[in-house]
């Protein structure tokens, strides 16, 4: 019998990596007809199946007795439902590579719309950025992007942070703001990019759809997360948040779909609306695999302790902060209160009064009462919780 050379830990925790990285580069292949990144994503999904099998091997294993195995069962279901999740990821790169494409008029507006983009970036032999860490250039603080993920010859460097270094041919994955994208390519390549005017398109259905597309991977995005901090921190009202996103996501879908169908009579060729179907159906996935991952706590199944030390291992986690009244966060926006930069977690969404603000940018103004929920290094913990705690009044 072979040696099996990966824990169980080890395997979540690339699991859970490979998953979140896989859905942002998808969605990325799609929105820039991207053939690499298409491929990058089709290979990250056949790496998630090699992962599941090599877990489900582990943990047929190591069972030896029924509660064995009801502990075993709860983590192969959230296995399971992170597979599904690069299953949909793969679908969604499968139409880049199959030739549907998204009109450029309706990339413009998805690229006006959203609060964020990913970036493939390759390090060229001449650039200032070669040999040094993502500290040592201040990266983030500079560009007002992060590094989400580095490949490097044929590994992928998941957990990256402020001591990692760049490398020469490295292949940078980059997440941030679209607008900030001409500042990257400057900083990385030497080279000047500029921004694509946006346009608003004449079909308002088709606008509608567009819109709602980016509301449902905002939320599908969101729904992930919270599924994974609802069985790290035993959340039962978390999970259950994660139940309402996912019934959201449903009814999004339909509400698309009906927009899709009253566009598609005002067009000569109808059929290149079946990127933004695809992509509806690929959030929907998502959404769903995020359901079942939060269903593991509601259903009151079993987690043994390997798996919040395995998730404690990946290279970020999400926070949950409410922000107290007279905190410094109090009536101020993101950019103002320079969270992100004092704390580096970024908020990726504000639930407020029962309404959720998915993709909060630094001019998202805080309120007291307001719950952020952002992701971001270990160490950054700390620092948001108290930037959002009650500014303590010194004694007269």
């Amino acid at each position: 019998m072979c040696e099996m050379t990966k824990t169980v830990k080890d395997l979540l925790v690339e699991i859970r990596d490979v998953s979140e990285l896989v859905i942002d580069l998808a969605y990325s292949s799609v929105l820039y007809d991207a053939e690499d990144i298409a491929e990058e994503v089709l290979e990250l999904e056949a790496k998630s199946y090699e992962l599941l099998n090599e877990l489900r091997t582990i943990a047929t294993l190591s069972v030896r007795r029924i509660e064995d195995a009801k502990k075993i069962s709860a983590i192969l279901q959230i296995a399971n439902a992170s597979q599904k999740m690069c299953s949909a990821a793969g679908d969604k790169s499968a139409l880049v590579l199959r030739g549907y494409k998204l009109t450029k008029d309706i990339v413009k507006l998805i690229l006006n719309h959203s609060e964020e983009t990913i970036l493939k970036l390759s390090v060229p032999e001449n650039s200032q950025i070669a040999g040094k860490t993502l500290g040592e250039i201040r990266f983030q603080k500079l560009t007002g992007m992060r590094v989400i993920a580095i490949k490097r010859d044929l590994e992928w460097i998941f957990n990256v942070n402020r001591d990692t270094r760049i490398m020469r041919n490295d292949v940078l994955f980059v997440r941030g703001d679209p607008n900030m994208v001409p500042r990257v390519y400057e900083f990385v390549l030497g080279e000047k990019k500029e921004l694509e005017t946006a346009v608003e398109l004449e079909i308002p259905e088709l606008d509608r759809a567009v819109d709602i597309l980016i509301e449902m991977k905002n939320l599908s995005e969101l729904a992930v997360d919270l599924a994974y901090s609802s069985l790290i921190y035993g959340n039962e009202d978390v999970a259950l948040e994660v139940v309402y996103l996912e019934s959201t996501v449903d009814n999004l879908k339909f509400e698309l779909e009906k927009s899709i169908l009253l566009a598609s009579k005002n067009l000569s060729d109808p059929s290149t609306l079946i990127p933004i179907l695809e992509l509806a159906h690929s959030s929907e996935q998502i959404a769903d695999a995020a359901r079942e991952i939060a269903e593991v706590l509601l259903k009151k199944m079993e987690l043994p302790p390997i798996f919040k030390d395995a998730m404690k291992k990946t290279g970020e986690i999400l926070v949950i902060a409410t922000v107290c009244e007279d905190s410094k966060l109090q009536g101020k926006t993101l950019g103002e209160a320079r969270v992100e930069t004092n704390t580096g977690m970024h908020v990726i969404a504000v639930k407020r009064k029962g309404e959720w603000v998915t993709r909060p940018t630094a001019n998202t103004r805080i309120f007291a009462g307001d719950i952020l929920f952002a992701k971001g290094p270990r160490d950054g913990e700390k620092e948001l919780a108290n930037i959002c705690a009650t500014v303590k009044k010194q004694a007269l």
